[in-house]
This record gives C-alpha cells, sequence and structure tokens, in this order.
C-alpha cells in the first residue's frame, strides 16, 4: 500500500495542518504557525522550528532536531545575542547583517508558504514506514537600515530524512539578486559571515570537528579556522548523548570548496563562507546568485565515511 498526501497553505496569523496517514504505525505530520513561529511536527512532536519573523533583524532556524528528538541550536546567547539557531548572514554593500546594531540591516519577510507531504509504505511482511518531507518557501528583501532595498531572496528549505532513517537533512537554498532598481549588490562579510550555527551550550565541551579531507585549516585567531572543504562535521553531547552535525557545500555553489569557518574557544560554532573577507562576491542585475547548502543531523558519533555517503547522495539529487 503506497499513500501520498500533499498540503499546501500561505502562513498568517495561525495556520494548522496535517495530514494523517492511514494505518496503524503510520507517523503523524503537522505544520502549525502561530505569531511568526512555523513548527514542523512528526507525530505531535518537532522536527524543526523556523522563526519567520518577530525576530530583530533576520528570520532562521530556532530549532533542528535529530530523529531522536535532540534539538542541536541555542538562540541568542547572553555572550551573542545575535545569535540565532541555524541564520544565513552575509555583508551587501558595505551594509552588515550578521550583527544587530542600530547600523545593521534587516531581512524582511514577503511572502511565506509551507508544503508537507507524507508517503506510508507497507512492505511483504507487514512493517509501515513513514517517509515525509517539509518545505518552506520564503521571500524576503535585505533592507540597509534606512529602509533602502539592497538585495532580494528567495529561500527554500527542505527537511526530511536519509534513506536509511538515521539522518535528519536539511536542505538550504537561497536564491539572491539585487533589488529591482539596482544595478548590482556585492556581497562581502568578515571571516564567518555565511549559513552559521550556533550549538546548543552542553555541545560547547569536548566537541570534536572533523572533515571531508582531514585537513587541519587556516588559523585565523585562537580557536577560529577556515577550512575549504565540501563537507564539515562536528560531534559532542546533548542530554548526555552523542550528536554529529555536518554542514554540506554544493559543488555548483561558487567557491566550492568554500571555507568552512569553525571555532571551539568559549563556545561552538560552524559557518559555511563564501570567503568574503578575502574576496568580494559581485551580483549583477538579471544574473542571480544561487546558494544550496546541507546540514545533517545523527545520533551518534558519525564516522566520516557515513557523512560522506550521505553528502555525495545529497548532491547528486
Amino acid at each position: 500500500m503506497n499513500i501520498r498526501y500533499l498540503l499546501s497553505a500561505t502562513v498568517a496569523g495561525w495556520v494548522a495542518l496535517a495530514i494523517l496517514p492511514l494505518g496503524a504505525n503510520a507517523q503523524q505530520v503537522e505544520v502549525a504557525e502561530q505569531s511568526g513561529i512555523v513548527q514542523f511536527l512528526l507525530d505531535k512532536r518537532p522536527v524543526m522550528v523556523y522563526r519567520a519573523t518577530g525576530a530583530p533583524k533576520k528570520p532562521y532556524v530556532l530549532e533542528l532536531r535529530t530523529p531522536a528528538g535532540l534539538n542541536v541550536l541555542r538562540d541568542a546567547p547572553a555572550d551573542h545575542k545575535h545569535h540565532h539557531g541555524l541564520m544565513l548572514a552575509l555583508g551587501v554593500d558595505g551594509v552588515d547583517f550578521w550583527s544587530e546594531e542600530a547600523n545593521c540591516g534587516r531581512q524582511v519577510q514577503n511572502d511565506l508558504q509551507t508544503h508537507c507531504t507524507s508517503e506510508s509504505t507497507t512492505d511483504p511482511a507487514g512493517r509501515q514506514t513513514t517517509r515525509f518531507q517539509f518545505s518552506l518557501q520564503q521571500q524576503l528583501a535585505w533592507l540597509a537600515p534606512q529602509g533602502t532595498r539592497l538585495l532580494l531572496e528567495q529561500r527554500k528549505l527542505s527537511l526530511t530524512r536519509s534513506e536509511d532513517g538515521k539522518a535528519t537533512l536539511l536542505c538550504w537554498q537561497s536564491l539572491l539578486e539585487p533589488a529591482p532598481d539596482k544595478h548590482k549588490a556585492v556581497l562581502d562579510g568578515r571571516h564567518y559571515f555565511g549559513l552559521g550555527m550556533r550549538f546548543v551550550a552542553s555541545m560547547d565541551k569536548d566537541g570534536v570537528f572533523f572533515n571531508a579531507d582531514g585537513k587541519d585549516g587556516e588559523v585565523v585567531r585562537g580557536t577560529e579556522k577556515l577550512t575549504p572543504v565540501r563537507w564539515m562535521a562536528y560531534t559532542a553531547s546533548v542530554d548526555g548523548k552523542p550528536v554529529t552535525v555536518a554542514i554540506f557545500d554544493h559543488p555548483k555553489n561558487p567557491r566550492h570548496p568554500a571555507p568552512v569557518f569553525t571555532m571551539t574557544g568559549g563556545f561552538a560554532y560552524m559557518s559555511a563562507t563564501l570567503n568574503l573577507w578575502k574576496e568580494k562576491l559581485e551580483i549583477p542585475a538579471g544574473k542571480p546568485l544561487l546558494l544550496r547548502y546541507g546540514v545533517a543531523l545523527w545520533d551518534a558519533k558519525a564516522e566520516p565515511h557515513q557523512v560522506e555517503a550521505l553528502y555525495r547522495q545529497w548532491a547528486s539529487q
């Protein structure tokens, strides 16, 4: 038996969408939104939470969970209030979209849609499994402090599980182009600007980074390093249990493999960068820039060959 469902809605105010696959062992898939917070739920438990609106400067992934339900992201810690879970932050035409000072830019939502699908399959032995996919599409305007539009973004996030069910897999896609009245936009920023994630406090201790090529990376300052690799992974503990988080750089991204920023001093952080601190990146009008990244989570100390296998599967799709 093979049953497929699809729901789509424009999110405004409060919306709750549910998919109820048939069969006693099938999992319920649901999307709920209230006050700008979008929850993607599997059997009433969140697998991802996204803050679409209401944040000081930008939307971001507030929570992202392993298959066992462990959240790895931390929002606005006291030491760096502008660190928000998993966020995309760059400099545009000299305007900082990373920090949250008065002279920084803002990412403002123009539209948001959510979708979810579920596929329930029964094998010959009568065992039933549910394959799910959540997706979110958001249109954003990147505004200078005075309100001028600098950049337009079409953001799409897709969340599913790996084929073996052992990893949560988030695909992040951003299509960037200059505002309609601009002939170009120039990306710039510090060495850590990019798609970055701040981990929960327990992951700040005794964690280990490893990468696709076993590289040591370039030391920028202290424990801060930049390593040009197709994927970087970090193993640490959440609630006393080992987890691994990896970030994937798509082969068609500009400057692939671009440097991944990592640090462990004081706290742990990881960010996929575009090396903008050394070389700015120009986006001409009529030639949008497409960025694609993957974020994978395991409930274990994943081995490099496991990360590599999932990376190759993700990149080929």
